[in-house]
């Protein structure tokens, strides 16, 4: 007799984690694999965050902190809000986690009855699926369109509201595609939550500082304010700050929601770590210069990509506008023969192909509920880059 419950049978590992883990294992066993797997960005976390973080130590602020956060990190995650986003929220509803993965889980755990559904677009990032069904929820996931440039369109999400809809859980920009919501889109959306007052907005703007000429960040809130008093903003430092391994999210939400996550958070992992709290403030209320020079060496790795990637043979893609991904469909590789005599029938082939044949790692489509696809990052060095392109191109060549 297993000890395992059954519901975890349905639990994926994070495909991301995963892949990576297959790649570094290549890698230590000699491989010359060129990982382009890992959502993070590979600058360095700021000086002036670092040296915050090692004075948090050296003055002793390695004590339990407070659940919901040391209310230093709060007030400045307020601040924040109110100066970039145009939000306004008091720190009693503002909550801060162990990653933005931990805020969500909460969030999920503490509003999810069994059978209630959670409206999430296609291609997503796979833990919305995952902690869904942790948390005994139904995910209802809403294929978007590459001619649409993966949007999730007003009259899709409104075909989709069910009377056991809970949460829509939007990503924007998004991980895998990289899209970014017009206001537009936006207005759309919201004009559809605000005809279904049942359900909750659950907006994830962790790349929300990652945007490229011709787009633009916005928040749904700001179009719709009355929405949030049904709604969880969730951010953080990892993405913008180069900050993945400090493991600090935050939400702002509601006083019930936030004091129902606290609550949860007190009894699995009390409050998230101290000297990351303490670097995180100096993230947000320190200097912003690098941002710029980051996200402009960003985008130059990303006109790199989307030009070699749509001059490979059977492979096409749509420029992101946002974070570092590009979702690239090998549509045109499915049925062909690889020089050994495979034939490529899934995304998932093509991501096999890809690593064994060319010693790139990629991630497929499958993973993020829409095929066929597999996704890069340009979070990696400019000259691995080209030559992770290079090979791609090379082995997609071969096949016939």
């Amino acid at each position: 007799m297993t000890v395992i419950a059954q519901h975890m049978n349905a639990i994926r590992q994070s495909a991301a984690s995963a892949a990576s883990a297959l790649a570094m294992e290549l890698i230590r066993q000699g491989k010359d694999v060129i990982r382009l797997t890992a959502g993070e960005p590979d600058f360095d976390t700021p000086d002036h965050v670092r040296i915050a973080g090692i004075r948090a130590i050296i003055e002793g602020k390695t004590k339990y902190p407070p659940v919901p956060g040391i209310p230093e990190l709060r007030n400045a995650v307020c601040r924040k809000l109110r100066d970039d986003n145009g939000l306004a929220y008091e720190p009693n509803q503002i909550i801060a986690g162990a990653g933005c993965k931990q805020v969500i889980f909460n969030a999920l755990a503490v509003t999810l009855n069994p059978g209630d559904e959670v409206i999430i677009p296609a291609p997503y990032f796979g833990c919305y699926v995952d902690q869904t069904l942790i948390n005994r929820g139904i995910p209802v996931c809403v294929d978007t369109t590459e001619a649409n440039r993966f949007r999730l369109t007003a009259e899709q999400l409104d075909a989709a509201i069910t009377p056991r809809t809970k949460w829509l859980i939007l990503n924007n920009p998004s991980n895998p595609t990289g899209t970014v919501y017009t206001p537009d889109d936006l207005k759309a959306l919201a004009e559809v939550l605000g005809r279904h007052p049942q359900v909750w907005l659950l907006t994830d703007d962790i790349y929300e500082h990652l945007v490229y000429e011709g787009a633009e960040f916005h928040s749904l809130l700001e179009y719709a304010p009355d929405l949030a008093e049904r709604a969880l903003v969730v951010n953080g430092v990892s993405k913008t700050y180069a900050m993945t391994g400090w493991r600090l999210g935050y939400g702002a939400g509601p006083v019930p929601l936030i004091k129902s996550m606290v609550k949860l958070q007190s009894q699995s992992t009390s409050g998230a770590c101290s000297i990351s709290q303490w670097a995180a403030l100096a993230a947000l209320e320190g200097d912003h210069g690098f941002v710029a020079q980051n996200l402009a060496m960003f985008q130059k790795r990303r006109d790199l990509a989307v030009k070699a990637l749509n001059a490979a043979p059977g492979l096409s893609c749509v420029e992101p506008g946002g974070a570092f991904y590009v979702y690239v469909s090998c549509a045109g590789l499915l049925g062909k023969q690889t020089p050994d005599g495979t034939v490529l029938a899934s995304d998932g082939d093509v991501v096999a192909f890809l690593l064994n044949h060319a010693n790139v790692a990629t991630m497929q489509g499958g993973s993020f509920g829409l095929s066929p696809f597999f996704r890069i990052s340009f979070a990696t060095k400019t000259e691995l880059l080209e030559e992770a392109c290079q090979r791609i191109a090379e082995a997609c060549a071969s096949v016939r």
